[in-house]
């Protein structure tokens, strides 16, 4: 079958805009309807496009399940951080979401579940005070309902604009997951592209089962940093997913099509007992 590419126009008749796209990646033409329909991945080389929080829990969740709540707590400026409010008001903008995290319930194969969703466009998807005490209100909810608490991360880390409070945000979150564990409650984190620095050196690395997305680049320090700051060079791939999973930090690499089904399998085995049942 010959490759597809966009029509050329007859008359000098213009394209519509919208039919096309192209691959980050690989630079080839796509159809923007069959790229949809493929949960935007390439299929010619594979590469997976960050998804924001709004598309992932379309994809993720049962058709009409997904309730959010705490959608109303507000980022502060506790540093007085010149240019943050600006920062803040772009990613909101930019975003259509309020913080870096959105969380919820819903079902995911009919299984009721806690849905914590990280979204990159939010300043990066960086962790301040609000996204870790969203993840830790969504891991309180989902101790106290028994039900399964199911994290998609990404994120460039803690947010610099917050200082030492954002770092705190790691200890908090940390002790979020450590309560889901002592409730019996079971914790499923999903890792995305790109997931670095304190959020994968804190909740995001504490699951009972630890999932990534294909080629998703995961790791706590970007490549080029460490090769600069040590004079070394890294192996190839050393922070992808699938060289974690190559070395015990991961527990499945699946592509985004096969995540919803991989999820479903785990949360029907992984049910929690009612509390005071059997474990």
């Amino acid at each position: 079958m010959s490759e597809q590419r966009p029509p050329a126009s007859a008359a000098g008749e213009a394209v519509p805009e919208g039919l096309w796209t192209k691959c980050p990646k690989c630079d080839e033409m796509l159809y923007q309807r069959e790229w949809e329909e493929e949960l935007y991945v390439c299929r010619h080389c594979g590469h997976h496009r960050r998804l924001s929080a709004s598309e992932r829990i379309s994809i993720t969740a049962d058709e009409d399940s997904f309730r959010e709540f705490d959608e109303n707590l507000r980022t502060a400026d506790p540093l007085a951080f010149p240019g943050y409010e600006e920062k803040l008001t772009q990613g909101r903008a930019r975003s259509g979401v309020s913080e870096a995290i959105v969380c919820g319930e819903a079902s995911i194969s009919a299984e009721p579940v806690v849905l914590a969703v990280m979204d990159f466009n939010f300043i990066g998807g960086s962790m301040g005070a609000v996204a870790g005490e969203k993840f830790a209100r969504a891991s309180e909810r989902a101790a106290e309902k028994r039900i399964p608490l199911v994290t998609f991360a990404c994120s460039g880390g803690a947010r610099m604009q917050e200082g030492i409070v954002s770092l705190l945000q790691m200890a908090k979150t940390a002790a979020a997951a450590a309560q889901l564990a002592r409730a019996r409650v079971p914790f499923i984190v999903v890792l995305t592209d790109p997931l670095t620095a304190g959020v994968f050196a804190s909740f995001a690395s504490l699951g009972d089962v630890c999932l990534a997305e294909q080629n998703a680049l995961v790791g706590f320090t970007g490549p080029r940093v460490i090769e600069a700051a040590f004079k070394i060079k890294l192996p190839p791939g050393s922070h992808t997913a699938e060289f974690q999973l190559q070395h015990g930090m991961v527990d499945i690499v699946a592509p985004r099509r096969e995540l919803v089904g991989v999820l479903g399998k785990l949360l029907r085995f992984l049910r929690p007992a009612p509390e005071g049942g059997a474990a």
